[in-house]
């Protein structure tokens, strides 16, 4: 799966092998290899194709298929902040965190 949208990706941004790979400080036969499933990048390096294309580890090795979850959680976040009652009875912290990890998992199970 990490070869498949590492290639597709690239694609999607209309550059090649050798331009990614200077982007990323590695030769192009290293990327290749990555393409092609011959060869992982270690936990640096995903780092820096993460930042590079802005999608999460996550989304590269197919464990979602959003590639970037950190506006579904700014956007939870804000939305949590806002509730501050519920059916006329104050929300605590407790059941805002409650709220949180119910719909965190609702998005999780969709993917």
């Amino acid at each position: 799966m990490f070869a498949e949208r590492l290639k597709t990706l690239r694609l999607e941004a209309k550059l090649t092998q050798k331009e990614i790979s200077n982007k990323l400080g590695i030769s192009q036969p290293t990327y290749q290899r990555y393409e092609k499933s011959e060869r992982e990048p270690n936990q640096e390096m995903l780092q820096k194709i993460s930042s590079l294309f802005n999608v999460t580890i996550d989304y590269l090795f197919g464990n979602t298929d959003n590639r970037n979850t950190s506006n579904i959680d700014d956007d939870l976040e804000k939305s949590l902040d806002t509730f501050k009652s519920f059916d006329g009875k104050p929300m605590s912290d407790h059941d805002r965190e409650k709220i949180r990890e119910i719909l965190k998992e609702m998005f999780d199970d969709e993917d």
